[in-house]
């Protein structure tokens, strides 16, 4: 690792993935600037991933494998990679996501010159694996390399450009455990929460490059999880835990910022539901809560032609 770059941990949870490790782990290794581990939390795998990871930890000694004593989610992984980790910064790629050459030199350099950012982030493209269909994700909220600092990404909310992949993020560790670290009781949403509630205290650095790809396959924890009957509640909670002092600070810039707009009607609804919550609902966000919905809807009715316009007119660059 090169002394003038901070010390990166890669924590890469895994479950049953054997088939997508080599891939990821040599990505990771083949970076351009190494990151100083790569940390695999294996969550109780029953196919193959043991001998696999294994045989990474042997011919490289930057991998080290920690096996849960039996499935337990991938929040407790994520957890448990944050406790474990060793780095000052962090950043938690799945173990079926693909990570660009370059992405861990330009993220640190940047990080490197701005210490007191939060996290960094890159723009992400998202993939649908069963269909194909690919768009980019985080474009447009600067035209280089660069720090925004709180107020600047809430402008950029305002103008419905402000979106953390956090696939493509790397924490400052002490500001995500500052944050409450991957709050169990989120799901599906608690990166979410780990990415917004730093950046809104201490701003992000930003690469306009697409250097990570988030796949999304049907049945994923993201994909599936969302479309569960607990979704309402796991939207609840995070609304409570915005309203809760231990996060004011952080409250009007994601209310100003309309960035609660992501979770569409749902969220409207749980808004609407209590007083407290009501103050979340103004202009930016109504505004960009009918353009979420009107994409979501694009995506699940349109013709495939059509979604790739849809899309390209919300985001850019959809194939």
């Amino acid at each position: 690792m090169n002394a003038e770059f901070p010390r990166l941990t890669v924590v890469v949870p895994n479950y049953n993935h054997a088939q997508y490790l080599p891939r990821c782990l040599d990505a990771l290794l083949g970076q351009s600037v190494p990151p100083f581990e790569i940390l695999v939390i294996d969550d109780g795998s029953t196919d193959n991933s043991l001998e696999v990871l294994e045989r990474y930890a042997r011919a490289h000694p930057t991998v080290r494998v920690e096996r849960n004593d039996r499935n337990r989610g991938v929040v407790f992984g994520l957890s448990r990679g944050l406790e474990l980790a060793r780095g000052d910064y962090v950043c938690f790629p799945a173990a079926d996501d693909e990570l660009q050459p370059g992405y861990v030199e330009k993220s640190l350099a940047l990080l490197a010159q701005h210490p007191q950012a939060g996290l960094s982030c890159t723009v992400c493209r998202w993939c649908y694996v069963d269909s194909g269909l690919t768009w980019l994700m985080g474009a447009g909220m600067a035209e280089r390399p660069c720090f925004l600092s709180p107020e600047e990404l809430v402008q950029i909310g305002r103008r419905g450009r402000l979106f953390l992949g956090t696939s493509s993020i790397i924490w400052r560790k002490d500001a995500l455990r500052e944050a409450g670290g991957f709050i169990p009781e989120l799901r599906w949403h608690c990166d979410w929460f780990a990415a917004f509630v730093p950046a809104m205290r201490h701003g992000v650095c930003y690469v306009p490059e697409p250097l990570s790809v988030f796949n999304i396959f049907t049945h994923s924890y993201y994909s599936s999880g969302r479309r569960r009957g607990e979704h309402h509640e796991v939207l609840r909670r995070l609304a409570q835990l915005l309203c809760a002092p231990a996060y004011a600070d952080v409250r009007p810039r994601i209310r100003d910022s309309g960035a609660l707009s992501l979770f569409a009607l749902p969220m409207l609804r749980i808004l609407l539901s209590r007083r407290e919550y009501r103050d979340f609902i103004n202009a930016t966000y109504l505004r960009q809560t009918l353009w979420r919905c009107a994409e979501l809807t694009g995506k699940r009715i349109l013709p495939r032609a059509l979604q790739r316009w849809c899309l390209k007119t919300f985001y850019g660059d959809a194939r």
